[in-house]
């Protein structure tokens, strides 16, 4: 019997466009924050590269800033809508929407799930420094993806602890020819026990994207088996799994084919952290038309301005909803997640967020396999 096609799958493979062929040629003069040549290509061979002491502390300390006014302002609605009993203002950075969650599971998803971006993150996305870095791996013309996350991991909850996948499982087909660099920026020193980040090495040089499923136990994650890893990838899954420990000041930089998961958060803290995107403005996002990308930098305009306005003024959470469900999405506190990802993969784990997506769509057939 043959295998059942979902419309994710493909026979395609593009080793070139992300191993050490794809990599440009370097700046000929050196920038501030570039890194050595070495460390380029341990990105394009490994499919990952850990660089520590790159963020001034002030920048990072800023993001902390906006993140405690977010908080401030969920606390107060859930407060004020009768959600939650206190605004728990007594706790700190590492503690307080742990607390909040308790009393309203499900406060990581509001907070996940914001749409404009603060100032202080913008500032950290565009940084002249770390767009130095991005253009050593894709070039001097960079716009930034629409698909970037403040990671709200609260300790010891699922919905919090990412699977095994690849990032372009999340986009469109057109995403399975763009490289898409990836910084993961804690905003704590991780380690196994706070939910540091683990990489598949080398598991993006067949070029290929394997059959991920959906979703994973009652998330709205994607996941890939390990088994499928073997299979597609040409991954030795034992050998080639690395730990990634991330030290304040550090990032993980990765491209979005390489396999990676986080792990549990078993600490007591909250581990937060960015991902921010970038690739170049020529290529298809992938993101089903929703939105694009943001213009950072550009060869032919070198003193361009940054327009945050209109990026910021369209929720991608919201609209990825409205797209799937045909619906306005007017739920201040709704804390399921639902998106197109859903309709590429096979359903194999339904859960709240899959419900409330069958429910809009009415029909249940175009879910699962018969």
């Amino acid at each position: 019997m043959s295998k059942v096609k979902f419309p994710g799958d493909t026979d395609e493979a593009h080793p070139e466009k992300f191993n050490l062929e794809a990599m440009p040629p370097q700046p000929k003069e050196r920038k501030p924050g570039q890194l050595p040549e070495d460390m380029i290509k341990q990105f394009f061979t490994e499919g990952f590269v850990v660089v520590e002491d790159f963020f001034k502390t002030e920048e990072l300390e800023a993001c902390k800033d906006a993140i405690r006014r977010l908080i401030d302002e969920m606390a107060l609605k859930l407060y004020n809508a009768g959600k939650i009993k206190k605004l728990y203002t007594e706790l700190g950075f590492y503690e307080r929407l742990t607390a909040i969650e308790k009393e309203f599971p499900g406060a990581n998803i509001v907070l996940h799930k914001l749409g404009a971006m603060p100032l202080e993150i913008q500032q950290l996305w565009s940084n002249e420094r770390l767009l130095n870095v991005i253009e050593q791996l894709i070039g001097p013309d960079i716009i930034g993806h629409p698909v970037w996350n403040l990671r709200t991991k609260t300790p010891q909850n699922e919905a919090t602890t990412v699977p095994w996948h690849q990032d372009v499982g999340y986009l469109d087909n057109s995403s399975y020819t763009v490289l898409q660099p990836t910084a993961w920026i804690p905003l704590l020193d991780t380690d196994e026990n706070n939910g540091c980040m683990q990489m598949m090495s080398k598991g993006h040089k067949t070029g290929k994207i394997a059959t991920h499923q959906c979703c994973h136990g009652g998330t709205w994650y994607v996941m890939l088996e390990e088994e499928e890893m073997k299979k597609s990838l040409d991954i030795d899954v034992e050998n080639d799994k690395q730990i990634c420990p991330i030290p304040y000041r550090g990032m993980l930089l990765f491209n979005n084919l390489i396999p990676h998961r986080s792990l549990p958060n078993m600490s007591k803290q909250i581990r937060w952290s960015f991902d921010l995107r970038w690739q170049r403005p020529s290529e298809p996002v992938g993101f089903y038309g929703i939105k694009e990308g943001i213009l950072m930098r550009s060869s032919k305009d070198p003193d361009m301005k940054i327009d945050w306005e209109e990026f910021n003024g369209l929720n991608r959470h919201v609209k990825a909803q409205e797209a799937v469900t045909g619906q306005d999405v007017n739920e201040e506190f709704d804390i399921t997640i639902q998106g197109p990802w859903m309709k590429k993969w096979e359903i194999v784990h339904v859960n709240h967020h899959v419900n409330a997506h069958r429910e809009q769509e009415g029909d249940a057939s175009k879910w699962t396999k018969a």
